[in-house]
């Protein structure tokens, strides 16, 4: 049974991935960090999943995390956090938090993961990027700044790992259904989706199907790969 490691398992999408990787019989290693009790609901859901947890911030506490669960086949890089504010109103610790969440967080559970790869000569990564990495997004200077690291760093090691047989690809999704952009007043969300051509949001379950697709063999030969999952919102 080939292991999955999600990081950020708890939130909207995080949940949605790991209820299709779940319900496809992967042995699901579901990361989280201050969200204890939402994680441990999902278990009851979903029995066989493991929760970890995991300071995706703290390089050290990423290697104790994989050290136990001893590598994964897949990893899906999920957890983030995003704030909006003008960039001069961004504090040094506010420009630090997100950076080490969102950038440093991913490059962390790369390292490992790939340590583990390159040993069995396989494997599969897909980052959770956002179209503001894409296009850059007005009062999310540092979220968008992070997420283009993110892309840049799937391509870098999309080149890397290629001959090791392990694939890096992205997801860099548009407007969804989620917590994080609950906050939003109902203008704003149609004056967003008044410019995306399918003219509405996405949901969570869209995102984690194409989680699922470049992470699993029916992508097979896709790799360095941002698939914007958006309703066109990016073009």
């Amino acid at each position: 049974m080939k292991k999955v490691f999600i990081t950020g398992a708890s939130g909207g999408i995080g949940k949605a991935i790991t209820e299709k990787f779940y319900n496809n019989g992967y042995l699901v290693y579901a990361g989280y960090f201050s969200s204890e009790a939402e994680i441990y609901e999902m278990k009851d859901k979903m029995p066989g999943i493991t929760p970890v947890k995991v300071d995706v911030s703290s390089s050290s506490s990423v290697k104790e995390a994989f050290s136990n669960i001893k590598g994964c086949d897949i990893l899906i890089n999920n957890a983030g956090i995003a704030k909006s504010n003008l960039a001069t109103d961004v504090s040094d610790e506010e420009f630090d938090r997100i950076m080490k969440i969102d950038l440093y967080g991913t490059f962390y559970a790369c390292r490992e993961a790939l340590s583990y790869m390159v040993k069995t000569h396989s494997g599969s990564i897909v980052n959770i990027s956002s179209i503001w990495g894409i296009t850059g997004a007005s009062m999310e200077s540092v979220y968008s700044a992070a997420k283009a690291g993110v892309i840049g760093l799937t391509k870098a090691l999309a080149k890397e790992y290629g001959p090791s047989n392990i694939r890096v690809n992205a997801v860099a999704p548009g407007f969804i259904d989620t917590k994080m952009n609950s906050a939003l007043t109902r203008e704003d969300k149609e004056a967003f989706f008044s410019e995306t051509p399918l003219m509405r949001g996405g949901t969570p379950i869209e995102v984690a199907e194409s989680v699922y697709f470049l992470a699993t063999e029916s992508a097979s030969f896709i790799t360095g790969q941002i698939l914007t999952v958006d309703g066109g919102s990016a073009i």
